[in-house]
């Protein structure tokens, strides 16, 4: 409700700024001691041998150095997502880089990794009073070579590992240059293999078992599903993230700034989404978790992925146009099944 009213002054700013003020706000409020914290009641779930309090959870990208992490997790969260970070520091795309296509309850992001490296996000959750479920999304540096790409993510995984619940490989952001490719068969095949062995030797270091989940793009054809699929059982991955933003327009023709390059997220992402989710159902048969994310912009869109075969969902964009509200009311409408005559 509060959140109407804020939403015309934040939205008076461009993007990035409003962005930066709003998780500012929400810091003072936390660290003025007025942030009440809301935990909705739901039936916990264990996935990934983790116990979800709640289904409803917070993509990457939000909070991309974990600096936010107490303050989040008050709108009443199942579990948060930080990143993606990578194994240096580095500025991202020049601004501006984030459009809103407010039309369409869309945004376009070009950020490109903007994060203070991996070394700076572990500070900052050790610094962190939270005790909920905190998966950490890793990447590459955007100036290594994609055939060395490896080498980052178990940079990132060796320094993540202990202080995450789950750790996400990030191989989907339309805004690395050629990361997208990591999603091919012969290079996925090669990447698997590395993280799984790696997540073995640090299970048996720490004596904690970190699951590792991989983020899909919503531009894939059908082969290009069923091979990933076939990659994620081959390799006993521990969950799939269906789906990071699109590189499509279809459409949106008509509207500003929608030749920005970037990947799209919100509403018009939601069918593309759910799609992908759907097919990977079928294709996994239940054996590996799936989290549905994209254009979950209400109640009755978070029933729909759960419905098309997802086990939890995240939310990012629907946050920015309808405001925390959109947590409580996904977490009531998954949890409570309509039942009708």
């Amino acid at each position: 409700m509060l959140y109407d009213l804020l939403r015309p002054l934040l939205f008076a700013f461009d993007p990035e700024t409003a962005h930066t003020i709003s998780l500012s706000t929400l810091q003072q409020l936390q660290n003025l001691g007025l942030l009440s914290g809301h935990s909705y009641a739901c039936k916990p779930r264990k996935i990934m041998g983790l116990n979800f309090p709640n289904p409803v959870g917070l993509a990457a990208g939000l909070d991309k150095n974990g600096a936010y992490i107490d303050a989040l997790a008050k709108l009443g969260f199942g579990f948060i997502e930080v990143g993606t970070v990578t194994p240096r520091p580095q500025p991202g795309n020049p601004r501006p880089r984030l459009f809103r296509l407010t039309q369409a309850q869309a945004i376009i992001n070009r950020m490109g990794f903007n994060n203070h490296g991996v070394d700076h996000l572990i500070e900052n959750i050790k610094r962190s009073n939270f005790q909920g479920i905190l998966g950490i999304n890793i990447g590459k540096n955007f100036d290594t070579p994609v055939d060395q790409a490896g080498e980052d993510y178990l940079i990132c995984l060796r320094k993540t590992y202990r202080y995450a619940s789950y750790v996400t490989i990030n191989i989907s952001s339309p805004n690395t240059r050629n990361l997208r490719q990591l999603q091919n068969t012969t290079e996925l095949d090669r990447l698997l293999h590395l993280l799984k062995t790696e997540q073995i030797k640090l299970s048996n270091q720490y004596g904690k078992y970190t699951p590792l989940v991989i983020k899909i793009a919503p531009d894939l054809d059908s082969s290009q599903l069923e091979a990933i699929a076939r990659l994620l059982m081959k390799h006993q991955i521990d969950g799939v993230i269906a789906t990071n933003t699109t590189i499509s327009r279809q459409n949106l023709e008509h509207l500003p700034f929608v030749d920005e390059a970037g990947g799209l997220s919100g509403a018009p992402l939601k069918s593309l989404s759910t799609e992908v989710i759907r097919k990977l159902h079928t294709l996994l048969q239940e054996t590996i978790p799936i989290i549905g994310v994209g254009g979950i912009m209400s109640a009755e869109d978070a029933t729909e992925k759960t419905a098309a075969g997802a086990n939890l969902i995240q939310i990012y964009t629907g946050l920015i146009y309808h405001g925390p509200d959109l947590i409580r009311q996904s977490v009531a409408a998954i949890c409570t099944p309509t039942h009708h005559d």
